[in-house]
């Protein structure tokens, strides 16, 4: 209760928390009031109900989550909070061991397993999914799972996991999704309350603190919309951008007059107008310190120029911290990178870091190793650091809000291409901006680029449509351990209950309705075509075929004719004088250059005209067959750019065909190389047309007075019937996919003896332990004993090929990889792939992607006990990647160890373990 609380408020307070006892001892523990729709989604937790947040960035959803351990303390139950990424896990487990004390909450991420057993416990994802399928004894007193951030189940590779876990978890366990603002929410809350039960969806659209939007120009900041806090799709874009925009194309095009060599505007004086300049990123900088909008987010997209903006900002001398803050930041960073070998501070570049740091600058991305960018994240939290050049990475969770967002540029790279940054990412990016209790608002700017649309960058910020899309489809992995809890016909069953399959569903429903309404119009349609003499249906049926029969014979006049034309051209040389019959350039013209093989739209001959216009023709300047009707002498000297040249081959020309009149068209038959054949086609088609126009003379519906009418009302049945039945093609494509797909999943893992029947085999077993995107791969690697006779440096450098993917995809470069056995074993491994993909082609399936040999010498070299310098310089890695495919190989490692049974293998992927968490690897505090 605050001190300004009034006798109504603390009333309607006491009216809110009525029947909410757990609810009220949890509001206590903080000095604020909460938001209404945080007491709505408490107030439906602790009635027993699932709930589904979706609220901006920044809200407070998670204090819903935090709820929600709180009840099931109460309770005497469990709680798990589940995040995507390991350095969200972190960050929570961190939050809540402050709250509640280390001996009631534990961390599970893979790297680390911290008290395991407490009844609160923070996972990643993937982890508690695993334990679903494992049976595991720590699901035993579970009472509520919170989903943090449960809008990753549209990411494309991961997405898959969350709605396993949703659709797995016991009917006992209530669900407590918190997600970012989609535009379909009481979508998914339906989805919700159909697999979990009675589930509140609570929507949120407001932002506790207002963003304000910006485009710096140069050194100058301008509002985006005209209207002071309008962001809706109805506010004006500040008109000042729009001449911004037009003195930059103008400047634009004066550049490209001046590249041109083209004329300049005599009136102008004084040096060539150009457009606004970009600003350097220490301007940029400078710029948001002066108005008083740091701390800030500097999005650049690009890990390189995220570093070198940092190196930019320390060239210019750039300090934002005092003495005080730099004492403090030194301490904090030596502190929490002690345990860092000292001979590998170097090669990490340690001390550039911490000089950037120390003046409140630093970059955010995925090549910073894990410890490096949880200093940048905590420092940044507690406000000591000014500055981050991020990469988008940073929008991902975690909790790091600024006063300002700065968007360096509108696009990104995608994995394929450099696309435009969509209106969710936009809205993700920008929602860092503002921090609740500290801002009264918050900032999002965007720097003017050449070209730049204010229009465009409106829509960016005021579209409010963000559909959540499922991205689920079942695995390899999920099918054996679905078979082996409840069977196939259950397991089938089971996924028909996913997001995926319901969002389907609900489409086909419009689609059903269309298909019906389209039913009773054919039935109207085809009683309005009824006819007293016969059947009128079956007459149309016969104009139609007699229609079809004329245009297919039009259709092979036309091919006929342009075979003609393409024997007629192939057959002309230089110096052929031929007239051109259509185009531009009709008329008389000698050819310069036949263009047999110039475009693979047939020909292109280069003429030159009587009246010396020099072109280079195509198929459409020929619907005839062309001749020629003289020949004349072209010079090896003859230069087209010439305007001699061309008035002296064209005095020729005229002097050449004066008198001569052009032959007609000729068919080309005789010249065509037996292209034509001499009509057969035709002649069949007009026998077919005879036949067909025979029997509509012969039909009782021919004589009919109301034909015509009839035929009208046949036709409209026709066209109706043939949309018809692609819309039942659509529903049967809709219906059932995500079932249809498990079995062809099932029919693979049948074939290579994982599945029998209705049960899993020894074989599938060991697929159940991997967890891997190529989890095939490695289940059919062990089986075929491919890594058996490996040493421990082999080994991982064998496994490393299922884990890593090159980051550029234009790099061809071949990879350098280890002599010996294992140089066979990687070999054999892409063989391993090649007759499984070629499985998957058979089943129409595309899980598996071909092993990637480029991590093999930098897993190998570390288990053999190398330096990183050496490992990094030969690899030509960033630290933060080697670390991060480290983390991944030594899962995998861990899954085959377990997978392979109580063997030699078993061993060997235990030592291999053992050899590669070393040094940086080692230290696990963050890792995403």
């Amino acid at each position: 209760m605050t001190e300004t609380e009034s006798p109504a408020e603390r009333y309607a307070r006491f009216r809110r928390t009525k029947g909410n006892p757990v609810l009220t001892d949890f509001r206590a523990l903080y000095d604020f009031e909460m938001d209404p729709f945080q007491v709505e989604a408490c107030q439906a937790l602790e009635a027993g109900q699932g709930v589904l947040v979706a609220a901006p960035t920044g809200s407070g959803k998670t204090l819903v989550g935090e709820f929600a351990v709180h009840l099931a303390l109460h309770q005497g139950r469990k709680c798990f909070y589940t995040t995507p990424i390991k350095a969200l896990s972190n960050q929570k487990y961190a939050d809540l061991v402050r709250r509640y004390g280390p001996d009631q909450v534990g961390l599970l991420t893979g790297d680390n397993t911290i008290n395991g057993e407490a009844p609160i416990v923070v996972m990643t994802t993937e982890v508690l999914r695993n334990m679903l399928y494992s049976g595991s004894s720590t699901l035993t007193g579970l009472g509520y799972v919170v989903m943090d951030e449960v809008h990753y189940l549209a990411d494309r590779f991961r997405g898959a996991v969350w709605e396993e876990v949703i659709i797995h978890l016991p009917e006992s366990v209530a669900i407590v999704s918190l997600s970012a603002t989609v535009s379909n929410a009481e979508e998914f809350g339906d989805w919700l309350a159909t697999v979990r039960g009675e589930t509140a969806t609570i929507v949120e659209e407001r932002r506790p603190v207002p963003l304000y939007q910006h485009v710096l120009v140069g050194r100058r900041m301008y509002d985006l919309f005209a209207d002071d806090g309008a962001t809706g799709p109805d506010a004006r874009v500040n008109p000042e951008l729009f001449r911004v925009a037009r003195d930059d194309w103008r400047a634009g095009r004066a550049g490209d007059r001046r590249r041109r060599g083209g004329p300049r505007d005599r009136r102008s004086s004084g040096p060539p107008q150009r457009g606004p300049r970009l600003p350097s990123r220490f301007e940029v900088v400078e710029k948001l310190d002066s108005q008083g909008l740091l701390p800030a987010i500097v999005f650049i997209f690009s890990r390189v120029g995220c570093d070198a903006a940092v190196t930019q900002c320390l060239a210019a001398n750039l300090r934002l911290t005092s003495a005080a803050e730099r004492d403090e930041i030194v301490a904090f960073v030596e502190e929490r990178c002690r345990h860092l070998p000292e001979e590998d501070l170097h090669v990490l570049g340690y001390h550039d870091f911490l000089d950037g740091l120390s003046r409140g600058v630093a970059a955010h991305h995925a090549g910073m190793l894990p410890t490096f960018k949880e200093c940048v994240e905590e420092l940044f939290a507690t406000g000591r650091c000014k500055v981050i050049f991020a990469t988008e990475t940073l929008a991902l969770g975690i909790n790091m809000p600024a006063r300002s967002v700065v968007l360096e540029k509108l696009s990104k790279w995608n994995g394929e291409t450099h696309a435009d940054i969509t209106p969710g990412e936009y809205t993700q990016l920008t929602g860092r901006a503002g921090r609740r209790g500290i801002d009264v608002e918050g900032h999002g700017v965007v720097l003017w680029q050449p070209g730049l649309d204010p229009k465009s960058v409106a829509g960016l910020a005021s579209t409010r449509t963000y559909p959540l899309r499922s991205s689920f489809r079942p695995s390899y992995n999920m099918a054996v351990n679905l078979v082996h809890q409840v069977g196939r016909a259950t397991a089938r069953e089971l996924l028909e209950s996913s997001f995926a399959q319901f969002q389907a569903d609900k489409a086909v429903v419009g689609l059903a309705r269309q298909l019906r309404k389209a039913e009773e119009a054919l039935e109207g349609y085809a009683e309005a075509a009824t006819c007293h003499l016969g059947d009128f249906m079956q007459y149309s049926r016969l104009r139609r075929q007699l229609s079809q029969v004329e245009a297919d014979m039009a259709k092979a006049r036309r091919a006929d004719r342009r075979d003609e034309v393409l024997a007629s051209l192939e057959s002309l040389r230089i110096g052929d004088v031929i007239e051109v019959p259509a185009g531009r350039f009709a008329g008389m013209a000698v050819v310069v250059d036949p263009g047999v093989h110039s475009d693979r739209d047939g020909p292109r001959p280069y003429v030159l005209t009587a009246d010396r216009q020099a072109r280079r023709l195509s198929m459409a300047d020929f619907p005839v067959p062309v001749a020629a009707f003289t020949r004349m002498r072209v010079p090896k000297s003859f230069n087209a750019r010439n305007p001699q040249s061309r008035r002296d081959l064209a005095s020729a020309l005229r002097t050449r065909t004066q008198g001569l009149t052009p032959p007609p068209p000729s068919g080309g038959a005789e010249r065509s190389g037996g292209r034509r054949t001499s009509g057969g086609p035709a002649r069949g088609g007009e026998g077919e047309i005879a036949r067909v126009r025979e029997e509509l003379r012969r039909h009782p519906c021919h004589a009919c007075p109301e034909r015509e009418d009839h035929a009208r009302w046949a036709e409209r049945h026709f066209k109706l019937d043939r949309d018809t039945r692609t819309l039942a093609r659509r529903i049967e494509q809709r219906t059932n996919t995500i079932a249809r797909q498990f079995d062809r999943v099932c029919d693979v893992l049948t074939s290579l003896g994982y599945l029998e029947d209705d049960a899993v085999t020894e074989t599938g077993t060991r697929l159940m332990r991997i967890y891997t995107d190529m989890d095939l791969v490695a289940a059919e690697c062990l089986r075929q004993g491919l890594w058996d006779g490996l040493g421990t440096s082999g080994l991982a450098a064998a496994l490393s090929a299922l884990v890593f993917e090159t980051r550029r995809a234009d790099d061809a470069r071949s990879p350098r990889l280890p002599d010996g056995p294992v140089r066979q074993v990687l070999g054999d491994m892409v063989g391993v792939w090649a007759g499984l993909d070629a499985l998957e082609r058979e089943n129409h399936l595309d899980f598996l992607r071909e092993p990637d040999l480029g991590f093999a010498w930098a897993a190998y070299r570390w288990a053999e006990g190398a330096a990183l310098d050496e490992v990094l310089d030969e690899t030509d890695l960033a630290a933060g990647d080697f670390v991060r495919w480290m983390k991944q190989l030594l899962d995998l490692t861990d899954q085959v160890a377990d997978a392979a049974g109580n063997d030699a293998l078993r061993r060997t992927a235990r030592e291999s373990s053992r050899a590669l968490r070393r040094g940086v690897v080692s230290y696990s505090s963050v890792s995403d």
